[in-house]
């Protein structure tokens, strides 16, 4: 019995989330509720965006590839250093 209580409660906790979250959406979503400040915002003027400059340059990823290098690097070090322990318990 104690085996279904806490799968059970996850799953209770989560339906009530997602029916609140719906519930909360849906009620700021309805229209004709007496708020028309959503119905102003499609006669608002627009500007238009101003061009973007590329400023990419060929190799730009050098940056990430020694974020990936420190990273496998911060990884592997540890698992090299513990090899030996581990094999050892065996």
């Amino acid at each position: 019995m104690k085996r279904f209580i806490r799968p059970a409660i996850v799953v209770l906790i989560s339906l009530a989330l997602a029916l609140t979250s719906a519930a909360a959406t849906r009620l700021f979503l309805l229209p004709g509720t007496g708020n028309n400040l959503s119905a102003a915002a499609f006669f608002l003027q627009t500007t238009p965006t101003p061009e973007q400059v590329d400023r990419s340059e060929i190799g730009s990823t050098d940056g990430i590839v020694v974020m990936g290098f420190l990273l496998a690097v911060i990884v592997l070090v540890p698992i090299l250093l513990r090899r030996k322990a581990w094999s050892q318990s065996q």
